[in-house]
Order: structure tokens, then C-alpha cells, then sequence
């Protein structure tokens, strides 16, 4: 839902580790003050995505409105970066025939831990996550305006999938080590290896 306040906080947590990500940025939130944000994220070998311009539920809108959301999210990205969006979180996760026709990209979802919630403590979001993924799993995790408690959150996970012998990975190349093209009338939670 970034870029944010807690963008760079959670940017320099994955260089600690050594650990790469994909941002799924609004493009209401992508401009002037937060290009560098972007860019250094970008830099580092993290992946700009596409999260809708103005994150409303996609599904109430006409086939020119989801191109507008989609090709102005990719174009400020690629002001930055040099480099368009490839995969689109949809959000709320609202989708519909008309959204999977019209935005082009392979939709991402992921296994999340309800780190939107204040509620949801740091050991809870990292303990949620522990428990689902697998082998080919994207992690689903928000970098909104102040959700510290999900930059705390990375200090116990990273080490726990790290100690457990997973590599941490943008999702192209999640798709690229599991031999998989993406499909973009899909959405994905976890890249299978290919049979």
C-alpha cells in the first residue's frame, strides 16, 4: 500500500538480511517525495508492482477506469525505475472477469497475516506466516502509512525462513526459479514447480 513513512524502514530491514522483496505501490503514493524511496528500493534489487492508483474495489469499475488505475500506477513507476510494473496486487483482493481482461498482468495474492490490523501483534504476524507458506509461497505483507509493528515483525521472520532454509526472492524470480510463465488471467499465492 506504499509507498510510505514505513517503506524505508522495511527497505532497510530486507538490507540487513540481505534480502530482496516486491513492493506493491499505489500510484496516488508514488511522486515527487517518495521517487527516491522507490528508486532505492529499486536499486537494491527489490521489484516496483502495481497495487491500483487510488486502491478502490476494481470490480465496481468500467474497463477505461481499470486501465487508468493500471497504466498510471506503471508509468510513474517507470519514470523511477526505468522499468514498468509486471504482476498487479488487486485490492481487497476484489476481482472479477472484466479486471483479469483488462489489466494484462499476472494477479498476486499471497499468504498474509492480517498485518493491516493494529491489533494483530508483531509475534502474531510473524507467527501467522510461519504457519502457511511452503516451498513456492508469496508472503503477503503491508508497508502502509506508521504499521511499525510489521518492520518489527520482519526481525523475527526473516531469520526464522532463513534458519529454515528458504531464499527470499521478487516474485519474477520466484516465477523464473520455478520454471513457470505467469498466467494473467491468474491469481497466485504460490508458483508450483513446473511439472
Amino acid at each position: 500500500d506504499g509507498p510510505s513513512n514505513t517503506t524505508p524502514m522495511v527497505r532497510d530491514k530486507l538490507e540487513q538480511y540481505g534480502v530482496v522483496a516486491s513492493f506493491f505501490v499505489c500510484g496516488n503514493n508514488v511522486g515527487e517525495q517518495t521517487a527516491d524511496t522507490v528508486k532505492r528500493a529499486y536499486d537494491m534489487g527489490c521489484e516496483i508492482n502495481n497495487h491500483s492508483k487510488s486502491h478502490q474495489n476494481m470490480t465496481k469499475l468500467t474497463e477505461k477506469q481499470i486501465r487508468k488505475e493500471i497504466t498510471e500506477t506503471s508509468q510513474r513507476v517507470e519514470e523511477i525505475t526505468g522499468e514498468p510494473t509486471h504482476f498487479f496486487r488487486p485490492p481487497y483482493i476484489a476481482v472479477n472477469d472484466l479486471m483479469y481482461d483488462t489489466v494484462g498482468m499476472a494477479f498476486i495474492c499471497g499468504y498474509g497475516s492480517n498485518d493491516w490490523d493494529d491489533q494483530v501483534s508483531v509475534q502474531e504476524r510473524s507467527g501467522r506466516v510461519l504457519e502457511q507458506i511452503s516451498d513456492g509461497s508469496i508472503i503477503l505483507l503491508h508497508d502502509a502509512e506508521g504499521n511499525t509493528k510489521t518492520v518489527e515483525a520482519l526481525d523475527l521472520l526473516i531469520p526464522a525462513l532463513q534458519q529454515e532454509g528458504y531464499t527470499l526472492v521478487t516474485v519474477s524470480q520466484l516465477f523464473e526459479a520455478k520454471g513457470i510463465s505467469p498466467d494473467t488471467h491468474t491469481m497466485y499465492s504460490d508458483v508450483p514447480v513446473k511439472n
